[in-house]
């Protein structure tokens, strides 16, 4: 029996995840990423992209190019949020899913023929995704992850490509060699410098020629420009750990902003661990100097997803971490030894009166976006907050906090 397997890649995700909270954005170029000097693109829109916008490339170039584009910082968890969403319409649909990103799934189909036609029930569920999430989403639909991983990329935007069983060395062959998967920037050049720049010449060398250039890889390589893959789905586990970091524009001595920075990433990350039902046992703090050294420090606790317990912990972390005195690039905050749960009352600490306030909390952020309502103390990592600020570091539930919504 032939395969059927399917490769999803939601289209300019983390753009789109933007539109579907602000319409104003639709049909404009939008960049996102890190909006210092020393920012990289993370995300373009395609109207970006036509002025010659892509990812990783450094932020000042990419305001040269589109002064006139809408730059954000950008969102992990709103993104996270969303590709769940799609994670969930697919894992309720299908058998086995493999999630290789935020965005891009690989499904197996096969024996769906017998039933519904494979490319039939792809159609359906692309549209109910569509329908159910707002995000545009493509597809392609072949024998083999490769084919049917390039097939998408000639699919988009916002569409979807059927590479019939047979025809895979046909419709890679006119394709550009930078588009089978695994082809970089330096073997590309390696070919380019053998005179080779589409799939089809590949197609037509012997293969002992590519592992003599490419050593173990031109086997891999020469297989893939044919068609030829057997890599198996594999199915999709939930993740271990969640993490934030932040890069600043320039290096800094200021302890409140990096500790509003701290405070605001794990107040964040506490919320997703809620949203998923999770909890955490493992708390790792990070920070690089100006030098690019390194060091991170982490302990264990009981599992919890509370603010109250885990802002104190992440705070006393880094006074402990941070002893060199110099100036510092980046901070980071990691969640570890995650598992399922909901956040408990603890007789001798709490009252029914906390949890009932992370539950509003979180239902706002939930409806209305991650940021709407925060501590007095995450001041300098966003728009003005209202509140009684007291001690803005030491860990107490929020008095609260309402934020205004951009």
């Amino acid at each position: 029996m032939n395969k059927s397997i399917i490769h999803f890649d939601l289209d300019a995700f983390f753009v789109s995840c933007e539109r579907r909270m602000d319409s104003r954005l639709n049909n404009r170029p939008v960049i996102i990423g890190g909006t210092g000097n020393r920012g990289v693109v993370t995300a373009a829109s395609y109207e970006a992209r036509k002025f010659g916008v892509h990812s990783a490339m450094n932020m000042r170039m990419a305001k040269q190019l589109c002064p006139e584009a809408i730059y954000i910082r950008g969102n992990g968890s709103l993104y996270g949020k969303m590709s769940q969403e799609v994670t969930n319409i697919l894992m309720q649909e299908l058998p086995i899913v493999e999630k290789s990103s935020v965005d891009e799934f690989y499904a197996d189909l096969t024996g769906m023929d017998k039933f519904f036609g494979c490319y039939k029930f792809a159609k359906e569920l692309r549209s109910k995704i569509i329908r159910e999430t707002g995000l545009p989403i493509s597809f392609g639909l072949s024998v083999n992850k490769t084919v049917s991983k390039v097939a998408t990329g000639e699919a988009k935007p916002n569409n979807q490509i059927n590479v019939a069983h047979g025809y895979e060395k046909t419709f890679l062959a006119p394709l550009s060699i930078k588009k089978i998967p695994m082809i970089g920037d330096k073997t590309y050049k390696t070919f380019t410098l053998l005179g080779i720049q589409d799939v089809g010449l590949v197609q037509k060398m012997p293969i002992e020629r590519l592992i003599s250039v490419f050593g173990k890889n031109g086997r891999t390589i020469w297989e893939r420009c044919n068609g030829i893959d057997d890599s198996p789905i594999k199915p999709f586990h939930e993740r271990k750990s969640i993490s934030s970091e932040r890069t600043y524009g320039i290096d800094t001595f200021d302890q409140v902003m990096i500790k509003t920075t701290i405070l605001a990433m794990a107040e964040n990350l506490a919320f997703q661990l809620r949203r998923g039902n999770k909890l955490t046992s493992t708390i790792m703090v990070k920070v690089r100097y100006s030098d690019f050294q390194t060091y991170t420090k982490q302990i264990s606790i009981k599992h919890t997803s509370a603010d109250h317990i885990l802002i104190p912990a992440v705070t006393e972390l880094f006074d402990k971490l941070y002893n060199r005195r110099i100036l510092i690039r980046l901070v980071g905050v990691r969640f570890s030894g995650l598992a399922d749960g909901h956040y408990q009352i603890d007789m001798f600490e709490n009252t029914k009166k906390t949890v009932n306030l992370y539950t509003a909390m979180d239902n706002i952020r939930n409806k209305y976006g991650d940021h709407l309502v925060r501590r007095a103390a995450t001041l300098g990592e966003g728009s003005k907050t209202i509140g009684n600020q007291g001690n803005p570091f030491d860990g107490r539930p929020p008095v609260l906090l309402a934020h205004r919504h951009r």
